[in-house]
């Protein structure tokens, strides 16, 4: 239908839906300000004329056509118009609601977590640090908090949280969640997002945690039996190549999933992990014994061109898992009796009792010296370390061939 065979007023549904468009977009009017508008390209909507509170002709959209029906489009004008007659102009009530919509949106709890880990990332947190606090955020804080208006999180809610952490035993999780709560109510508070802070007294209330022990590790005399076993393994080889890489460096399980093709030097026979994955805040380089590098060189012709040593399977898990070394030692029947930190454990004992110097054991555990002397003592022993990490690893061999007479360690110079 054109628009000059419109006869009446309100436009029947006949006319609105076989109205045709005109080479220019027109309106017309259904009655009392409410109008009919059809643009060039056939697209059909409601729009309601009215005076805004500045005196002045507007148009407010009331929605498309046939979506807004004749009938639906009248309802919705009668009740604007009784909103204008109150004195309201319904544009100034719509910017008004949608932009209390997003100040809300940036006052929830989710939205406040985002804002202080990025302030982590530009301070340059360590990315295994930044990596914990991610995967805490997303499994536990968040889902528990995440939603919430800042305003509206409660005590009772902060202190539920922390009770289903510790359900689990996991109080040191517990702990650093806590803290990270903590730390977001604060920096929310400094920004003028709430005045609320219920995460200030956790500590208080919290469960106690019962008696760190130690990792489980093996002595000198366990080690024979396991290393055979070990040495038959069917885990796959980037499995069974990072767990050997923890024993044969007594590096932290995490640094050796995390570590990078770029920090492997195989002809100099080095590691060297960069100062932001580790705890001590500078580089660590540890020498890899021949043992490691003949090991690395054949992970190499499989994963050398990935940026990871120990990639991981698909997108949401660029290296192994945590539990991958562990799941190596369990395979073998060792589980429960050794995991992949107690490979530091038994590293650290076995060279103490074979009589190698303290500084350099700890050196190469890259545990930071307390006070003054771990402030200023930089040295990192590398030769000294390459010598007893060499000989470490040939004593393992050794252990495991059967050569050594379990009580007459040969002291080393």
């Amino acid at each position: 239908m054109h628009r000059t065979e419109i006869k009446r007023r309100p436009l029947a549904d006949t006319v609105l839906t076989t109205l045709e468009p005109g080479a220019k977009e027109y309106r017309e009017l259904d009655g009392q300000g409410l109008y009919f508008r059809v643009k060039a390209d056939g697209g059909k909507s409601w729009q309601l004329r009215y005076k805004n509170s500045a005196g002045n002709w507007a148009w407010l959209g009331l929605g498309g056509y046939p979506e807004v029906s004749g009938t639906l489009a009248r309802k919705k004008a009668s009740d604007l118009r009784s909103t204008i007659s109150d004195g309201i102009d319904p544009q100034e009530q719509k910017r008004t609601i949608k932009a209390a919509i997003d100040s809300a949106s940036t006052r929830t709890f989710r939205a406040a977590a985002d804002g202080w880990l990025k302030a982590k990332v530009d301070k340059g947190l360590a990315d295994s640090t930044l990596n914990k606090i991610r995967t805490y955020l997303d499994k536990d804080i968040l889902p528990a908090l995440g939603d919430k208006q800042l305003d509206a999180i409660t005590r009772t809610n902060c202190a539920a949280l922390q009770a289903s952490i510790e359900a689990r035993n996991a109080h040191n999780v517990a702990e650093k969640c806590r803290t990270w709560v903590n730390q977001i109510f604060g920096r929310a508070i400094g920004l003028g997002l709430t005045e609320n802070d219920p995460a200030s007294r956790l500590r208080d209330i919290a469960a106690p945690a019962p008696k760190t022990l130690q990792h489980p590790h093996l002595l000198e005399p366990e080690l024979p039996e396991f290393l055979r076993a070990l040495k038959t393994t069917s885990s796959r080889l980037t499995a069974k190549t990072a767990a050997w890489l923890c024993i044969w460096t007594a590096s932290r399980p995490g640094m050796v999933r995390l570590a990078e093709w770029k920090e492997i030097d195989l002809d100099a026979g080095t590691w060297t992990t960069p100062a932001d994955k580790m705890k001590m805040r500078r580089d660590h380089v540890s020498p890899l014994p021949r043992q490691a590098v003949d090991a690395l060189r054949e992970l190499h012709r499989l994963t050398g061109r990935n940026r990871w040593l120990f990639p991981g399977v698909g997108p949401k898990n660029p290296t192994i898992s945590e539990n991958t070394i562990n799941k190596v030692f369990a395979g073998i029947g060792y589980k429960g009796r050794l995991v992949g930190h107690g490979t530091r454990h038994t590293a650290s004992t076995l060279l103490r009792e074979n009589g190698w110097q303290k500084d350099h054991i700890e050196s190469q555990l890259a545990h930071k010296e307390e006070g003054i002397s771990g402030i200023y003592n930089k040295a990192q022993y590398l030769e000294q370390r390459t010598t007893m990490m060499q000989w470490y690893a040939d004593h393992l061999d050794k252990l495991a061939a059967g050569n050594v007479v379990q009580g007459q360690f040969g002291k080393a110079v």
